[in-house]
């Protein structure tokens, strides 16, 4: 037998907990894997075990059975690692994963004669800071959103960017997202879909109160800083996770983070067009309204 690729010594597969089909597969997958010569390794994303031996730089490539959220929680715990990840789609979208889940018998001798490529995404950097003084630092793959909490009235964003004041939002929130999250709440909120290898910032304002109501793209390199006023509660959220508690005057800022995430691919790099209208009509809460 040839030598493996490096990237299929050690394979991680990490199935969705409620999507036992995924564990399935995933031990299917791993049989296949091993009986080519793989070592593998088949857990959740949230088990303390299955992260450490990812941390520890005992994986080289983790293949995630999921859908989009799966692939965001495979994005936080690969990209410091410099893992690649290989998503199978169980999923609804599958905005970010590469192959359904009948295709991997198919793709899995490209993946052994190494027919794929890694598409490099940014991930940002969010720091929450009160008093001046950071009490939280987030990695970042689709955006950070800044906003009221359950009291339904605006609150006021000062924003500056690279240390100069853009202008203050009056609004529900105001989302900072990557080219990866311009297809996610950022859509949704009539932001530009941008090509997910820019390594821009996008910020849109989610129902603006007499304030800017175009979204804004920023210059690479660009950082953005936004400050909250309210009299009631506001908060933050990262990539869709719970949110967080933010007080009067504490600052939420965004940069380019230090990490990138690899995903596999095997479609040829103009995938990304050819797939938004198919992604684009494919909204399942929009068939089920019909």
């Amino acid at each position: 037998m040839s030598a493996l690729p490096p990237i299929l010594r050690r394979v991680a597969l990490a199935a969705h907990p409620k999507l036992p089909e995924g564990i399935e597969i995933g031990r299917r997958l791993a049989a296949s894997l091993q009986a080519i010569g793989s070592q593998t390794l088949e857990g959740l994303l949230g088990e303390a075990s299955f992260s450490r031996r990812i941390e520890a730089g005992e994986i080289d490539l983790l293949v995630a059975l999921g859908g989009d959220g799966t692939m965001l929680r495979a994005g936080h715990l690969c990209a410091p690692n410099q893992v690649p990840i290989l998503g199978i789609n169980l999923g609804k979208f599958g905005f970010l994963t590469e192959i359904s889940q009948e295709q991997w018998e198919k793709v899995l001798p490209r993946l052994m004669n190494g027919e794929y490529w890694l598409e490099k995404r940014m991930m940002l950097c969010a720091e929450h800071l009160h008093a001046g003084k950071v009490v939280s630092k987030w990695d970042v793959l689709n955006e950070v959103v800044v906003g009221r909490g359950q009291i339904v009235r605006p609150v006021h964003l000062i924003t500056e960017v690279d240390g100069r004041l853009l202008t203050t939002y009056v609004a529900d929130a105001l989302i900072a997202a990557t080219p990866t999250g311009s297809t996610a709440y950022a859509l949704a909120a009539g932001g530009p879909i941008l090509p997910p290898e820019l390594r821009n910032i996008l910020l849109v304002a989610v129902a603006p109160h007499l304030s800017i109501d175009r979204a804004i793209v920023l210059a690479e390199g660009s950082s953005v800083s936004i400050t909250v006023h309210a009299d009631h509660p506001a908060v933050f959220s990262i990539d869709g996770q719970a949110p967080i508690g933010l007080a009067d005057g504490d600052r939420v800022a965004v940069r380019a983070g230090d990490h990138t995430v690899e995903f596999v691919r095997f479609q040829d790099p103009g995938y990304f067009y050819r797939n938004l209208t198919p992604h684009m009509n494919r909204n399942p809460s929009a068939r089920k309204a019909r």
